[in-house]
């Protein structure tokens, strides 16, 4: 029997990922299509995957992703071509929570769980000894809605961009097929029974017998004009499970001097409000806060969709101030002299509700071949060495075991829980900030 054709758009952590472990499986992986709108072996710099760094840590409230966690860090460590390029770093992570917060709490309790047993990575802290270690790096953060803080040695952060241009190269070694395009929309086979591929800009379809978005925030934008066609209403349209959302990011240069001292900083954590991760080798500094937002347009049928904004690099004066008003309240020394981020960057991701990633087929039966592995909702990146063995899992129609089918489905109107990422969830627009 002929090996199916499998086309994946979006070189991304779950398409890379995904691409990847099918490749280790196939009779033929040149049957295996991936689709991205940059030439490898670079990868796509608007994507969310494509980075500076990127946390790598297991400390979840949630056990399933605790036990993800673990699994990815073991991944991390263990595969040559990360091992041997030195791309993940383990730093560890100091976490400070809030007053009144359950989650220093449920985390306890997770690790005490885990079948890791890694309850002795983490060490309580007092405020005092927070502002004295690492060189008093943290002696100005303003420490006022905080209430315990904890460090975990287990956890640390990965060359993100390098990292996926890493695996992507392992799946092309292996024989898969890269197209450089830009996606414009899927299309039906011309019974309309079924996806036969996608149309990229130039006009090149592409077909496949299995179509993967792993488009991320640009997946609504991608595939509107079909829902439109195929007359879906608001709840069945995918914007209903993930949506795109943004977040402003600050970026330091730092000196030889100050690239020494904030080296020595585990990943720095502060509650809910966002979270600092140790410079690079060039000493670029990356500030993140919990501030995001979604950039809301009326398709021509008159469905909402957020879209990403087209200039990632341009962030509106709102943004910048309110990024600079969370640098001041956790290292205000960087702030010194009137000075300000050297650059900003706007980054992109698909968020859920419950901040779960969507692992489906689609559920209509028109769309049977139709497969989601989005979703990252700002969390996702530590899982690329191994989310990709589950989305070929769902593909071959295996399931992953009952609490991750339940949580990667795709979700009926008003199912709600309690989020793994709360705090990303957005609640206001871009324009609010223009």
């Amino acid at each position: 029997m002929e090996q199916e054709t499998i086309l994946i758009v979006g070189a991304g952590i779950f398409g890379v990922s995904t691409a990847y472990h099918l490749a280790q499986q196939a009779t033929d992986p040149s049957r295996i299509i991936l689709l991205d709108r940059a030439a490898p072996p670079s990868n796509n710099t608007l994507a969310a995957s494509s980075d500076i760094n990127k946390i790598i840590r297991a400390d979840y409230s949630n056990q399933l992703y605790m036990e993800l966690g673990f699994e990815a860090i073991s991944a991390w460590k263990s595969h040559p071509f990360f091992h041997d390029a030195g791309v993940y770093h383990q730093s560890g992570w100091i976490a400070m929570d809030e007053k009144g917060s359950d989650i220093p709490r449920r985390i306890r309790g997770n690790f005490r769980n885990s079948s890791h047993n890694h309850d002795s990575a983490l060490n309580d802290m007092t405020e005092d000894e927070v502002r004295r270690a690492w060189g008093g790096v943290l002696n100005r953060t303003d420490c006022t809605p905080f209430g315990s803080y904890y460090f975990n040695q287990s956890a640390g952060w990965a060359d993100a961009g390098k990292a996926l241009q890493l695996m992507l190269q392992e799946a092309v070694k292996l024989g898969i097929r890269y197209e450089s395009a830009e996606a414009k929309r899927i299309v039906l086979s011309s019974d309309g029974g079924a996806v036969q591929g996608v149309e990229t800009e130039a006009g090149k379809v592409l077909g496949a017998d299995k179509v993967v978005l792993a488009t991320g925030a640009w997946t609504s934008t991608l595939l509107s004009s079909l829902e439109d066609s195929l007359h879906l209403e608001r709840g069945a349209r995918v914007e209903q499970q993930v949506s795109a959302a943004g977040v402003c990011v600050p970026h330091f240069q730092l000196s030889d001097e100050e690239r020494e001292l904030y080296s020595k900083l585990p990943v720095f954590v502060y509650g809910g409000q966002g979270e600092v991760i140790p410079p690079t080798s060039t000493g670029i500094l990356k500030f993140t806060s919990t501030t995001s937002f979604k950039n809301t347009v009326r398709t021509a049928s008159g469905h909402e969709i957020s879209i990403p904004v087209e200039d990632q690099f341009n962030a509106p004066r709102g943004l910048q101030e309110d990024s600079i008003a969370a640098v001041n309240a956790r290292i205000p020394q960087l702030l010194a002299n009137e000075r300000k981020p050297d650059y900003y960057r706007l980054c992109w991701d698909s968020i859920s509700a419950s901040q779960h990633p969507l692992i489906s087929r689609h559920p209509d039966s028109r769309l049977a071949n139709l497969y989601f592995a989005v979703g990252g909702s700002f969390h996702c990146y530590k899982f690329l060495p191994t989310i990709g063995k589950y989305v070929v899992n769902v593909l071959q129609g295996v399931g992953n075991g009952p609490e991750k089918d339940k949580a990667w489905s795709w979700k009926s109107t008003g199912e709600n829980e309690r989020g793994v990422h709360e705090s990303l969830v957005p609640q206001k627009e871009f324009t609010d900030f223009t």
